[in-house]
């Protein structure tokens, strides 16, 4: 049996991997050297034996050897060096100094190579301290030229070498010793230290000479969206910020209107790429949209659309313009199989990609950053919207300070010409939905609507629709809360969850004594908060709980009570959760302050879009009739019912009251 003496990173070398050299265009003498190396190399990496090598090639077998050592190394780059390292003078690794420094003043600062390499290897603190400067930008890069080689320029160099040689007079180096007993103080070698930190990378480099972000990185992902020849193949989502002051009008105590100026508006849409076709919108109020606000687009765009009531007198839909689902009912509930979005914190955060990926079944395509053309198709929507809307509305901001139609705008200041929050939200609609039944130069001078139509209908194309059972449960779209249920048995309070400041139960789970201290996944509509879906840990169905005290009577959402919730930690008062009324209070102090604050308006104006709005039907009130002989039960396996004295009190029904004619006299 042939047993190889050869070591185990040699016996299986994959030249195919290695880099390679561009030998053909270098000189002949130098040509025919590296041949030679690259030819020893392939005959050992084939198994012919080192005798047949030296006898061939003529290379000496210790060279051998260590070509193909120099050839395993790691280079800068993250690759081997492969063939590299057969060219003469490369070097593979970085000097090292390891003899003792012995300076003469006659050797006018010869003999000094490695010396701060060893410094900092036998001081380390003055290393760290290095480190630290170039990571807080003491020091600048400027570049001069990139003329056969790139040419830089330290600027603040000399007060940091300054502050060098104080830390080096810290760790008790003395004037006998290097740097301090040389005559530059070893200025020169500090600065090509911090030049090689500094270009080590061109991130850490374009940073250092004052890049506000990087540009020009090719993406080689795999998982990218292809492109869309069938219609919600491809959709893209985006947020564009409405260029807009705006007013809300909120009726006081003493029924006045008042006015105040709001915040930033965001308008979010998903567009479909093959006919360019709007699928469902969203308007949030606030500095940033939130990822909240991200899933409640995607349930707008998965729902088959309501025409709106205008208030603005003599608006009204066109004849050929709506929205997908609007025109085509068929299309209600569709799902897309890519969306392509940006890189921002909301789009990324866990409960848009759960929403994506797991409930709408698609794939999320997050392009590189800063790069607006990967999603053009949603930022030439954007532009039509900022060109045939917003620049022409009243208190147009203007695309800079300087613009003139921002002083045309509202000629006199103030909030007189402004446009409602209620007004845009008509405009928008009308806006979008007369884009869609707007002839495209891009689809042949047909409509989206019309191109839609086309794939749909008569192209007989097939969707994918969300299933039946999804539909009523567009919640679940959100990532669950895990909350324990709790219960004091001393006192009395029944099984319970508490959420968000707020105690949630509902009759099946407040005699549900064997649930005491599991969790439960909850998922919650964060459009309207009075109310959650709850799911036992196997994933089986529990059923609504409903929020108890004050909660439970007037709409609100997540937003507005992790608010209300923060406002309380603020004034750093406790109040319970059966508090009289917690969002009537919150909506008075907002009120006060929404003149001197635009942030106040603009939470009180979203505070009272969702009190005034209609509860939403994802988590619908739960069935007050009870079996009227259920009985308790302990096993796990079931829910347990309540009737009579042993559980909850029944429904009580009205009874006519009875009064004496007043014959008698008491």
């Amino acid at each position: 049996m042939f047993v190889t003496r050869r070591k185990p990173e040699l016996q299986a070398l994959d030249l195919a991997s290695w880099p390679s050299v561009a030998w053909v265009q270098l000189d002949r003498k130098v040509r025919e050297l590296i041949k030679v190396r690259i030819e020893a190399i392939e005959r050992y990496a084939r198994g012919e034996t080192i005798k047949d090598i030296e006898k061939e090639t003529g290379a000496n077998r210790r060279q051998l050897y260590r070509w193909l050592a120099r050839g395993l190394s790691s280079h800068p780059d993250g690759r081997l060096y492969g063939f590299r390292a057969v060219i003469s003078h490369v070097r593979v690794k970085e000097y090292a100094r390891t003899s003792p420094l012995d300076i003469r003043p006659e050797a006018n600062g010869r003999g000094t190579a490695g010396a701060l390499s060893q410094l900092l290897e036998r001081y380390p603190t003055l290393a760290a301290w290095l480190t630290l400067q170039v990571k807080q930008r003491r020091v600048t890069l400027e570049q001069v030229h990139t003329e056969g080689r790139l040419r830089t320029r330290l600027r603040g160099l000399q007060a940091l070498h300054v502050q060098f040689l104080w830390q080096c007079r810290s760790v008790g180096i003395t004037a006998a010793d290097y740097p301090l007993n040389t005559d530059g103080r070893g200025i020169r070698s500090i600065s090509r230290r911090l030049k090689e930190e500094l270009l080590h990378s061109f991130q850490t480099a374009a940073r250092a000479a004052g890049a506000p972000r990087m540009k020009g990185l090719p993406n080689y992902s795999d998982i990218t969206a292809p492109s869309a020849t069938r219609a919600f193949q491809v959709v893209e989502f985006d947020g564009h910020r409405v260029d807009l002051h705006l007013k809300v009008a909120v009726r006081d105590i003493q029924g006045f209107d008042q006015e105040f100026a709001i915040e930033r508006v965001w308008l979010l849409a998903i567009i479909d790429v093959c006919t360019r076709a709007v699928l469902g919108y969203r308007i949030a109020l606030g500095r940033e949209y939130s990822r909240l606000d991200v899933v409640k687009t995607i349930e707008n765009a998965l729902r088959p659309h309501s025409p709106r009531g205008f208030t603005i007198p003599h608006l009204s839909y066109g004849p050929n313009d709506g929205f997908p689902s609007q025109r085509l009912p068929e299309l209600a509930y569709v799902t897309w199989e890519w969306m392509k979005l940006d890189n921002a914190k909301a789009n990324l955060a866990n409960d848009t990609l759960n929403a994506l990926c797991e409930f709408v079944g698609c794939c999320a395509d997050a392009g590189p950053r800063y790069s607006p053309d990967e999603r053009p198709y949603i930022e030439r929507f954007f532009g039509t919207i900022a060109s045939r809307l917003s620049s022409r509305l009243p208190g147009y901001t203007g695309s800079h300070p300087h613009d003139v139609r921002r002083a045309l705008s509202d000629p006199k200041g103030g909030l007189r010409l402004c446009v409602t929050l209620d007004e845009l939200e008509d405009l928008i609609e009308y806006a979008i939905a007369a884009y869609n039944g707007t002839p495209h130069a891009g689809l042949n001078n047909a409509t989206p609507l019309e191109a839609m139509e086309s794939c749909i209908r008569g192209r007989q194309q097939l969707v994918t629709r969300l299933p039946e059972n999804r539909r009523s449960t567009l919640c679940l779209m959100q990532s669950a809360r895990r909350c324990f249920v709790r219960a004091h048995l001393q006192q009395g309070v029944r099984p319970h969850i508490n959420l968000y400041g707020a105690r949630y139960t509902s009759r099946m789970l407040a005699c549900s004594t064997h649930l005491i201290g599991k969790p439960l996944l909850v998922y919650i509509n964060a459009d309207d908060l009075r109310s959650v879906q709850a799911f036992l840990p196997d994933g089986s169905e529990l059923g609504i709980l409903e929020a108890q005290g004050a909660w439970r009577s007037t709409p609100h959402g997540l937003q507005l009570r992790q608010q209300i919730e923060k406002e309380k930690k603020n004034r750093k008062c406790k109040r319970s959760v059966l508090e009289p009324d917690p969002i009537g209070e919150y909506v008075r102090g907002k009120l006060a302050r929404a003149r001197r604050s635009r942030k106040a308006a603009s939470e009180l104006t979203e505070a009272m879009r969702t009190v005034s709005s209609v509860p939403s039907a994802q988590t619908p009130s739960e069935p007050t009739a009870l079996p009227a002989n259920g009985a308790l039960s302990a096993s796990p396996g079931k829910i347990p019912t309540c009737n009579g004295e042993d559980g909850l009190r029944a429904e009580v029904v009205p009874q006519k009251l009875l009064i004496g004619s007043g014959g008698q006299v008491f």
